[in-house]
Formats: structure tokens, sequence, C-alpha cells
């Protein structure tokens, strides 16, 4: 699905994203975690097409950037990021918010199919939404919203599915719903590649983790064993003590950290 190898994003002085490799394979489900500044974000661009590498090569879903037409590759992925949300029409009603999502556009500017409105409605209920369908979106809360790029961004059935923290923000309700969401991506026919800060976030649809350092992979590999108090505690310079419920790992910082 992703393959990476060896890029380095240099800016200056500054490296952004150091010597950096990573494969990701069909099937497998991704959890990036680091600190603040840590390059993740960069990294998920870098998948995106919306940034290249000062050196290095990224294949993603058998092309490799920079010798294909990056736009043909985004419509096999779904995308989901603040800065995206921001981008959509808080007047438009949700279902028709989520109905763009099936032509990556930002809003409608002509007669909207009906089939793509019914598929719209159709995940829409799915996720519990189909009360709000016709409701504006900017009249939702940030959970509901959430909810709605993630209807939104599997409007076009994509292969890959890349989330930039879609948890931010939420307060613990609304985050443990878009959690269970999130988690219910094991039925469908998609890899998932997800950033986030907390490890808490791991639901049991994560099969493989990351751990960025400082624009560096620090670890990659099964979530199990990359997750670790002494990887952790090496990634983010803070004592903790982790316990797994099932497949979902937790931490406490120790006092003192």
């Amino acid at each position: 699905m992703i393959s990476i190898k060896n890029i380095t994003l240099q800016r200056e002085e500054n490296k952004i994203l150091d010597d950096v490799s990573l494969d990701i394979r069909e099937g497998e489900h991704w959890a990036i975690l680091g600190r603040n500044g840590s390059g993740k974000t960069t990294l998920l661009e870098m998948m995106t097409g919306y940034m290249f590498p000062s050196r290095g090569t990224v294949e993603v879903l058998g092309q490799t950037y920079g010798q294909c037409d990056v736009r043909e590759v985004r419509k096999q992925i779904g995308y989901i990021s603040q800065t995206l949300l921001e981008k959509l029409a808080l007047k438009d009603p949700v279902w028709e918010v989520v109905a763009t999502g099936a032509y990556a556009f930002l809003r409608f500017y002509q007669e909207i199919p009906t089939e793509a409105k019914e598929k719209a409605v159709s995940l829409l209920e799915g996720m519990n939404l189909g009360a709000l369908m016709n409701h504006p979106l900017g009249t939702l809360s940030q959970g509901e919203r959430k909810k709605v790029m993630l209807a939104r961004s599997l409007m076009a059935e994509p292969r890959l599915l890349i989330m930039d923290e879609p948890c931010a923000g939420l307060d613990l309700f609304e985050r443990e719903k878009m959690l269970v969401e999130i988690d219910r991506l094991r039925q469908r026919d998609l890899s998932v590649v997800y950033v986030t800060h907390h490890i808490e976030e791991i639901v049991p649809l994560f099969t493989h983790v990351a751990l960025i350092r400082d624009g560096k992979v620090a670890a990659a590999g099964p979530k199990k064993g990359v997750l670790t108090k002494e990887l952790i505690m090496h990634t983010y310079e803070v004592p903790v003590e982790l316990d797994w419920d099932g497949e979902r790992p937790w931490i406490r910082v120790c006092n003192g950290g």
C-alpha cells in the first residue's frame, strides 16, 4: 500500500524528516505516534502527495510520486484533517457535505446525483446521524462534525484512509463515540493510517504502530512489540506505566514524571 524509503525533508538547516523508511502492507492498519513537531503530519502529507521529500522515494498504491499523476492516486485515498474540515461550508446540509466526498469537491455548484445523496444518507444512518442529515453542518457538535468527515471520506470507497488527529479537541464522550466508528472500519476493505498524540486512541482496529521522534522512526511494527514502556518513554521522554485492556493500550504517567 505504502512504501517510504529513506526520505529526508530539509528546510534550510532544519531536518523535519531524517532518513525515514516505512512499509505499510495491504490489510494493515497503522497508528503513528509522537510528540508535537516530531514530523507526524509531514509524513502524512508525503503519503498524500501534498509535500515531496528532499531525498528518498514515496510509493503509494503501486505508484511512485514524481513518476505518476498524483491526482489520480488521491482518488483512491480518503483523507481527514482539521484543515479540510475548516474548508467546508458550514451552511450546507450535512448530507450534501458527505456527498461531496464522492467527487473530491468542497461543495456542489450543480445538481447532485440521486445515487450520491442516497449513499450519503446511508453512511450517515450507519453512524447514527440520520436525524441530522438536513441540518447545516455548522449546527453540529465537534464530535458530530468529525463523524461527518469520516462518512465523507468513505463516499468514494477508498483503498486507503488517512486520518490526521481526528479526535483532537473532542471531550471524552465524543472521543469514545468517534473511536467506535473508527474501530468499525475493520468491516471495510481498506487500510488505515492514523496520526495521534494519544496512545489510548489505539483501538483494536490498529495492527501496527510507528513511533516518531525528532523526525526519525524510533520504532515500527506490530503494535504490542512497539508499544512497550521503554519505547514509549524513549519517544515521549516521560516515565510511564503501560497496561493493555484487550487490544487497547492505556498509559499513566509515573509520579515525579
